[in-house]
């Protein structure tokens, strides 16, 4: 078993060190190549051979969901005909480790007399497919995870993870938001996630909430009677001004046995600007809230303040199948 998990290990480490190498070789024919496909009026057309065209798959499929239209073009279909995809607005992402494969190469001639502009991303810099391209990205790999160094494992890494840099860095410039990516993804507990908001989990009728001049006493009768464990304080205007707990209740118990607080204002103990969510946040985001500062339930509030209703860890975690 040792020397399992001392192989697995080996090409876990190689792989680590392609992808740290290409952080080193980040520079203008990054930006370039990031710059030339946001400013391309048509599609990003994403090619490349055997494993390369595994991985230019994902890249076309990461792109797309990522609010850049993209798709897989075939390079071999494509010579026999698929080209006619193409159009003089689209740009290329062509994948080759070598930078010679045959059948990415037999396009660049066709490419060029169409006026396509093409990035390569290659293993190495100087290949023919590289000399052809208006910008050439470095995947290049000191060495392959497989021991024998033929199976492309490094440089398919490299190439990933360079597309996906390529296309995180393209969803910022379009200032691409959770709605936008919910449009892509409207099934499944992914599409839960980015289309529910507290605003559809909201409990409406069972909003506990006292004034801040009521006594401690009266906050706890409301707080028992909403079962929530918590209470909004708010001001003669209805709006919020801070929170009171039964967690709190048993700090103040710890501290004055007598109970002589109960009958004083609850605004003289209560927690000022407690968490709120307003109701348009995705539910996902507000288990975020609840999760970061242990809370299992959340005021929802308007712009202005006032109390709207509660959410609950619980109720978050079935609707989004957490």
């Amino acid at each position: 078993m040792s020397d399992i998990l001392s192989e697995a290990r080996r090409a876990l480490e190689i792989e680590q060190q392609a992808i740290a190498g290409l952080v080193t070789r980040l520079g203008p024919s990054f930006e370039e190549a990031v710059r030339m496909m946001f400013a391309c009026k048509g599609k990003i057309v994403v090619t490349g051979m055997g494993k390369s065209g595994h991985v230019g798959h994902k890249i076309a499929a990461t792109l797309a969901s990522t609010g850049t239209m993209a798709f897989f073009l075939h390079p071999a279909e494509a010579i026999h005909g698929d080209l006619g995809m193409v159009g003089p607005e689209d740009v290329i992402l062509a994948l080759s480790n070598s930078g010679a494969t045959e059948e990415v190469v037999r396009l660049m001639g066709p490419l060029r007399r169409m006026g396509v502009k093409v990035i390569a991303m290659t293993g190495n810099p100087q290949s023919e497919l590289a000399r052809h391209a208006e910008v050439h990205l470095d995947a290049s790999v000191a060495q392959e995870a497989c021991p024998l160094g033929l199976a492309p494992t490094a440089s398919t890494t490299a190439a990933m993870a360079l597309g996906d840099a390529l296309a995180v860095c393209l969803l910022r410039l379009r200032n691409f938001k959770p709605e936008d990516y919910a449009v892509f993804h409207p099934g499944g507990s992914l599409g839960k996630k980015l289309v529910t908001t507290v605003d559809d989990l909201m409990d409406r009728e069972r909003v506990p909430q006292v004034p801040e001049t009521r006594s401690v006493a009266e906050a706890i009768q409301e707080i028992q009677a909403k079962g929530y464990g918590v209470t909004c304080v708010v001001d003669g205007k209805g709006l919020l001004v801070g929170a009171f707990s039964m967690g709190d209740l048993t700090r103040l118990h710890l501290k004055d046995a007598s109970l002589s607080f109960m009958r004083r204002p609850i605004g003289e103990f209560m927690i000022r600007s407690p968490k709120t969510v307003p109701p348009d946040l995705l539910a996902a985001q507000a288990l975020h809230v609840m999760e970061t500062h242990k809370i299992r339930a959340l005021f929802v509030v308007s712009a202005e303040g006032r109390p709207l209703g509660m959410v609950g860890l619980y109720e978050v975690l079935k609707a989004i199948d957490y």
